[in-house]
């Protein structure tokens, strides 16, 4: 019997870690031996650049638009082998302010898989941009492609507002598709009652606090040679928490959930009953600072 691949994708609010976050967990899966592709669903092209110690990975789109098209292009072209021989694929998008960086995504994982990519993988991993705001970057979603997302987050409001509302196009395509929250991870910002906030969100979307990444500027260190922390700092207590959080993947293959999301005066309510946030005085708003 073939065994089975696990599609994974790492959702998160723009700046919080995500692309860091997931490439050193996928490089603690490869050390457990795990085979694994990353498909790169950002525009910027960054999601590997730390397997590959490179600045950027030339991207399916820029490389068909040389060719001609993507039907031009062979699967060597666009695929490259990094750390522990984990496989690294970038979509790429178009010029800013001209297109759909969706059709990237949607133009590259059709591509990986009727060329082969998948072929004998454990994983597959989607680092998707930001919020699920737009098709294209839903399509991991949509298609159902991806069947467990991990949410990146923190303790910072927008940044649990972005895990609610990915949480919402996850609910959206559960149970027409079968994909479904594999539970949050908090990456540290060292926020006011932040471990507990972030396990109180897990709760009240139905999933759980995967583990919860403390912050080390070995991780900074690291990103400055383009390295994960587990290639450059294998023995740090950084690299550690990699390995606890892959493990903690490793081990949730059939326990994802579908989510419950909350409305914003719950996720307020959330904040304010943990002391985050101030109640507003709604007979001072909209009122200036001179006014009677």
């Amino acid at each position: 019997m073939s065994k089975k691949l696990r599609q994974i994708a790492f959702y998160g609010k723009g700046g919080i870690g995500k692309s860091t976050t997931s490439q050193n967990t996928l490089a603690a899966l490869a050390d457990l031996g795990q085979k694994i592709l990353i498909v790169g669903c950002d525009p910027k092209a960054d999601s590997t650049r730390l397997i590959l110690h490179a600045k950027a990975q030339d991207t399916v789109l820029s490389l068909a638009a040389e060719a001609g098209s993507v039907e031009d292009l062979e699967i060597e072209d666009v695929l490259k082998f990094g750390y522990k021989n984990i496989k690294c694929v970038e979509s790429g998008g178009p010029e800013p302010g001209v297109g759909c960086a969706g059709r990237g995504v949607i133009t590259s994982i059709n591509f990986l898989e009727e060329n082969g990519a998948y072929d004998d993988m454990d994983y597959v991993s989607y680092d998707v941009l930001g919020d699920v705001v737009c098709g294209g970057f839903a399509m991991p979603i949509r298609e159902n492609k991806a069947q467990e997302i991990y949410i990146v987050m923190s303790g910072e409001m927008m940044a649990m507002y972005a895990a609610n509302n990915i949480s919402k196009g996850i609910l959206k395509y559960a149970n027409a598709g079968g994909v479904r929250l594999g539970g949050l991870i908090c990456n540290e910002r060292q926020t006011d009652k932040e471990f507990e906030l972030a396990e109180a969100l897990a709760k009240r979307l139905n999933t759980t606090l995967i583990h919860f990444v403390p912050r080390d500027n070995v991780v900074q260190h690291a990103e400055l040679r383009r390295m994960t922390v587990l290639e450059y700092a294998p023995d740090s207590k950084q690299a550690e928490e990699y390995r606890q959080l892959a493990s903690k993947i490793h081990a949730n293959a059939g326990n994802g959930t579908i989510p419950t999301p909350i409305t914003m005066d719950e996720l307020e309510d959330l904040l304010l009953e943990f002391g985050i946030m101030q109640a507003v005085d709604e007979s001072i708003v909209g009122k200036a600072a001179n006014a009677a």
